[in-house]
Parts: C-alpha cells; structure tokens; sequence
C-alpha cells in the first residue's frame, strides 16, 4: 500500500512540474475554417487551371499535398511554398523563419491540362495536410487526413454540332424528292443517348413525310417518329459527320419548314443542337416558255425569214471599184475629134 503511495506521489510531483515550467503547453485545434475553390470547373487541353487553399486564419508552418491525375493534369507552379512533384502529387512546405512576422493565410498551386485528350473526364484535386501551426508555433492544428476534394472535368473544346438538308431541284407535290440530312462537328461532345427528332410547318392543310432506312433495313419516318431506337444511340468525338438519306414527300405546294433537333435521352430530351430549313414545293415541273415571234416579223420558216432579210440588206447600187469605164471612152472621143479637125484644116489650107 505505501508503495502505490509514493507512485502516486511521484506522478503527482511531475504534474505539477510540467505545470510549473510549461504553463502555456502548444494546444492541438481543428482548422475549422479551412476552404479550397478552383477558378474554373472545367478545362481544356493546353489551358491552366489553379487550385487555392484559404486557411481561414494565418499559419506559419504547414505541409500540404496535392493529388492530382497524371494522365490529364501536369504540375505548373506553387505560391506560398516550397513544391516537389512527384509526378501524382505536389507537397508543399512552409515554414516561416522570421518567427512569426510573415506567415501565410493561403496557398495556390497551377495545373494545366494535357493534349490529346478526346472525351469530358470527371476528376478532382484531393488536399491533407500536417504540421499545421500558427505564427509562433505555441498551437498546433490537426492533420488533415481525410482528404479534402475539389471536383473538376478536363475536357477537349468541344464544337457545336450542326444539320444540314441538301437536295438537287424543287421538290413536286406527291413526288418521292430524294434529300440529305447530314450532323457534323469537327470535335462533338460525347453523349451516350441522343437522338434526331423533326417538326414540320406546313402550308394550310398540306402534310410531309421524311422516310430514311437505317442499317438494319427499318424504316423511319423522322418526322413521325424520330430516326432509329427510341433509347438513343452513342455520339460524340471528333469528325462526327452523321449522313441520313431521306425520301421527302409533300402533298400540297408552298413552303414548309422543317426543323430538326439532336436531343440528349439522359437529360430529359433536352436539346443539343437544332437547325431549321425552307423547302418550297411546286405543283408540277416548269419548262421554259416558247420563243415567241415579234408582231413585226412577217410569218414564214427561219430559212425563209433569213433570206428576206439578206435581200433587204443588199444594196441598190453597186459600189464603184478599180477604173471607171467611161474615162478611156471620153479619151477616144476627144482623140477622134480632134484629128478630124486637124484633117479639116490642112484641106482647106491646100
């Protein structure tokens, strides 16, 4: 009995010991008031993407790490610490050598997101922590063990997806009018269920019909029922370039409008991409009008025409070319006349 006495005697006198020579012992606290935040959610190849850790009260000592996926994220840079990468993960460390004059209430470290990457991927940045510490270091801060996450997506620059309606003439009520629906995009998003829909605008009483044939052989009238399984089919990536080939049946002349939609199944048929075209219908083929022949025209055949008209264009008088006859005429006369009336006068002289 007296041995267990003095033990606890023993203990008692070293309580009062550290008491004594200790009075204000380092106190281990939560960092209760600790934040992460990104200034983005979403990121895209050769973007940067920077994480901040706001403490919620001045530190001047921590170790943080910061997980991140390598496949879509490579480390950038720190503020407020000093980084090593292992390639998965930055730890950062400070510590404030000044003894409680420059300590750090927050941190930031850049991530940028890697090429080639062709599908939206779900990620995030994973934060713990330890050797927390204020100012001084006279109170500590628990460990962060159970990590702390931020939720981002990397993901490519996604284009919008486009229809467009191609046909060669002028579609002709209740004619078959072969016609080309074609969904592009040079990087589409992914969806698992989307589907194409039509709507039509028609003239007063007038109907349309779209029929395609898939791949298995059924056919669809888009309009009606919307193309292939009602679930929805897979699309996205890049160069989507989707090509239904349609027969478009109109029975009444006039225009309609045919608007077409990429629907998302998953998301409560909201609408991805939409495009809208006039179509105008004619009740039969046109062909160009006769040639008619003008009033002053007189009748005949072509053949008869054109000779009239060579005959009127020719002239009255043919035009004068090389010497005139009459000159070498006139000569003669003169040269006859005068030598008779040299003739003349040698008689009379003799």
């Amino acid at each position: 009995m007296k041995k267990i006495f003095n033990t606890i005697l023993i203990l008692s006198i070293l309580f009062t010991f550290i008491l004594v020579f200790n009075p204000n012992p380092a106190q281990a606290a939560a960092l209760d008031d600790i934040e992460i935040a990104t200034n983005k959610d979403t990121v895209n190849p050769g973007d940067t993407i920077t994480l901040t850790i706001t403490f919620g009260k001045p530190l001047g000592a921590y170790t943080f790490d910061i997980a991140y996926d390598n496949n879509l994220l490579e480390y950038v840079e720190t503020d407020g610490g000093t980084p090593n990468d292992n390639g998965t993960r930055v730890r950062v460390v400070f510590y404030d050598s000044t003894g409680g004059t420059n300590p750090k209430e927050s941190m930031s470290i850049t991530f940028r997101a890697k090429e080639g990457i062709m599908t939206s991927n779900p990620t995030d940045l994973a934060v713990t922590a330890e050797g927390l510490a204020n100012p001084d270091a006279s109170e500590n801060y628990d460990d962060i063990t159970i990590a702390l996450e931020k939720n981002i997506v990397v993901e490519p620059r996604y284009e919008d997806y486009k229809f467009d309606l191609s046909y060669t003439g002028g579609p002709i009520i209740n004619e078959e009018k072969e016609m080309i629906l074609s969904l592009t995009s040079a990087m589409g998003k992914n969806y698992d269920h989307a589907r194409i829909i039509a709507e039509a605008t028609t003239p007063d009483g007038g109907n349309v019909q779209l029929k395609g044939t898939d791949e298995t052989q059924t056919e669809y009238d888009i309009i009606d029922s919307g193309w292939g399984d009602p679930s929805g089919y897979a699309i996205g990536g890049q160069n989507v370039n989707k090509i239904l080939s349609l027969r478009g049946i109109f029975d009444k002349a006039g225009e309609y409008t045919l608007t077409f939609k990429l629907i998302d199944r998953d998301n409560s048929d909201a609408v991805i991409a939409e495009n809208t075209f006039t179509v105008t219908v004619i009740d039969t083929e046109t062909t160009p009008p006769e040639e008619e022949i003008p009033e002053n025209e007189p009748e005949g055949t072509v053949e008869e025409n054109m000779t009239n008209t060579i005959e009127e264009n020719l002239p009255t008088q043919l035009p004068k070319t090389g010497i005139n006859l009459y000159i070498p005429i006139v000569v003669i006369v003169i040269a006859i006349m005068s030598t008779s009336l040299y003739i003349s006068m040698n008689k009379k002289n003799k």
